[in-house]
This record gives C-alpha cells, structure tokens and sequence, in this order.
C-alpha cells in the first residue's frame, strides 16, 4: 500500500500530494545573500526543478535521494544559512511524497525539523517559506498516532507566513490549499486570486508557470463545489 493510500485510509491524502504542491516553492529571488550560498541554493532549484518536470516517474525517487545529500552537504558547507535549510527540507518532502510508504514519515519529520531550524535563524528567510513549507506539512500528514498532524497549527503557521508574505504566490496558494480541505471555498477563491495576481519571478518561469496551473485547478475544483 502506498503511503497516499495508507494516509487516505486514515486521514487525508498526504505525502503523494507534497510532489505536486511544493512545485516552484521557495523559488523567490535571492536576495542579501553571499554569492557562494547564492550558487549553492541555485543548484539546488534548479536540480529540483529538473528531477521533478524532466525525469520519469520511476526515476525521481533516485534522483532526490541524491540531491537531498546534495542538500545535506551544501548546508554542512553553510550551516549558517536558513535558505538552504529551507530547501533541504523542500527536497526531503518530495522525496517523502516519491517514496510512498511508512518510510517516508521519517523523510517528513526530517523535514519538519529543518523548516523548524530555518525559522529559529531566520524566520523571514525567503519571504518567510519555511511557515509555508511547515505549514503546509501539518495539514497533509495524519495525526497523531501516525504521524504528526494538525489544522490547528497548519491554520497558525500559513497565517504567519502570509503576515510576512500577504501577495505571495506560494504562500496564499498553500493557504489557499488548506482552506479548500476545510470546506472555506469563499476564502479560498480569494487566497487564488491573490496568487494569480502575484508577479513572475526572474529566472522561476517554469516554475511558476506550473504554480499558475495549479492556481486554475484549485479555481475549478471550488467552481465544481459552487455548482
């Protein structure tokens, strides 16, 4: 059994959902930022961005295994930076999402703690994304005993992330997100409005070409419920 259906069974579609949701997350423009740390978060991106749009499906779990010691090892060289810790945690919730499984409930705490730590540095570190990222990880892993989920918290640390990031693409479309499986579809519809009208990001094309998608699903899914 897949950990999407394990999770299905007991509470929500979980991890196989974090493969899709965190595409183009944390893609926002380096800014103040040396350019070593620079170079190294930009790998990362663009690694990612790769393995998730380019690779085949049967080939992605492999090839984020990788990159998530990539990850680990670009941090060790900068353990000073949260951006980094941001996509490390990133990289391990779509790999858990890859996996399937009980063994990506580990992936999603190691995840968890790196989103945690980013916030401990610097909470406003890419435009707050680690209250997103965090946020977005209660929601969609099950609660206790399982795993360790909660609405309340999701509805908490996505608040915060929109108090520092109120017309971010990333951080109301993931609110957005999280209201649709509250059954909030008035608030929802205007969290997405928010982030179609969000700017492009430099150099982020494909990713937020694909967020954008995402965007018009979500719409289309409230406009079923509506009719």
């Amino acid at each position: 059994m897949s950990l999407y259906q394990l999770l299905r069974q007991h509470v929500r579609p979980a991890l196989a959902p974090l493969v899709m949701l965190w595409l183009g997350v944390l893609s926002l423009p380096a800014q103040a930022l040396d350019p070593a740390t620079t170079d190294a978060m930009g790998e990362l991106q663009q690694r990612w961005a790769e393995i998730r749009y380019q690779f085949p499906e049967d080939k992605r779990e492999a090839a984020l295994e990788q990159l998530a010691q990539l990850a680990k090892e670009r941090h060790a060289q900068y353990p000073e930076s949260p951006e980094l810790l941001i996509w490390e945690g990133i990289i391990l919730s779509t790999w858990a999402g890859e996996k399937g499984g009980l063994g990506a409930l580990k992936l999603v705490g190691e995840a968890r703690d790196c989103f945690e730590q980013a916030i401990e540095q610097d909470p406003e570190a890419l435009a707050g994304s680690a209250y997103t990222s965090l946020g977005a990880l209660y929601y969609q892993v099950p609660g206790w005993p399982i795993s360790f989920g909660s609405d309340k918290k999701a509805r908490s640390l996505l608040e915060q992330a929109l108090n520092i990031d109120p017309y971010g693409i990333d951080s109301n479309f993931f609110y957005a997100d999280f209201l649709v499986a509250q059954q909030e579809y008035g608030a929802a519809r205007k969290a997405l409005e928010r982030a179609l009208a969000a700017p492009q990001r430099p150099g982020r094309e494909l990713a937020d070409q694909g967020r954008r998608q995402e965007i018009r699903n979500l719409l289309a899914q409230i406009d079923d419920k509506d009719t």
